[in-house]
């Protein structure tokens, strides 16, 4: 079986982001490269310590020097993981969004020892599913079956878009300017 995102290239209609949508993506990178600059300057600094320190011949320096350079290694990785998710966004909104006239489908996997935890996936017209996302909470429609015949735009990285035109807000309408404030009142 051929990879699921090159049969999607080839089978599956899809359009380019629009630039409102792009915008929106675009905005949130901004807000999460804003929070990351902290983190980099923190880097920045405990990298410069130790340099200082040596450069100097201080006596404490190969003391300090480790601990110093590794709370500047471990602050340049959390910047790095923050913006990982945003700039990932950031790229896919480059490719394309996929509309299908197919079936969304809810699961629910057990584990032994925990939560169950909840999936949405997108399947086609002959219900070979073409992607599959977690999702945070046990959705409302669950309860009542787990399989729905919809007309379905998503993203392989995004995950659902809107289902029968409706958004899933996924992908809000609109985002404030560097995304701050975001998610606040509903939102």
């Amino acid at each position: 079986m051929r990879e699921p995102h090159a049969r999607l290239k080839q089978t599956i209609a899809s359009r380019r982001w629009t630039r409102a949508e792009r915008r929106v993506v675009a905005r949130g990178f901004m807000g999460r490269f804003l929070i990351a600059i902290e983190p980099l300057v923190i880097a920045a600094f405990f990298s410069a310590l130790p340099l200082s320190l040596i450069l100097r011949k201080h006596d404490a320096a190969f003391v300090l020097a480790p601990i110093f350079g590794s709370a500047a290694i471990l602050f340049f990785i959390y910047a790095v993981v923050l913006m990982v998710p945003s700039s990932r966004a950031l790229i896919e909104s480059f490719g394309r969004i996929y509309t299908v006239d197919g079936y969304v489908r809810y699961r629910r996997e057990l584990r032994a020892g925990e939560p169950p935890a909840y999936f949405v996936a997108v399947l086609d017209a002959h219900r070979s599913p073409l992607g599959e996302w977690p999702l945070g909470h046990v959705p409302p429609a669950f309860e009542r079956r787990d399989l729905w015949p919809a007309l379905v735009e998503f993203s392989p990285y995004g995950g659902i878009h809107r289902i029968d035109g409706r958004s899933t807000g996924v992908l809000p309408e609109t985002i404030p300017p560097l995304g701050i404030g975001a998610g606040l009142n509903g939102g």
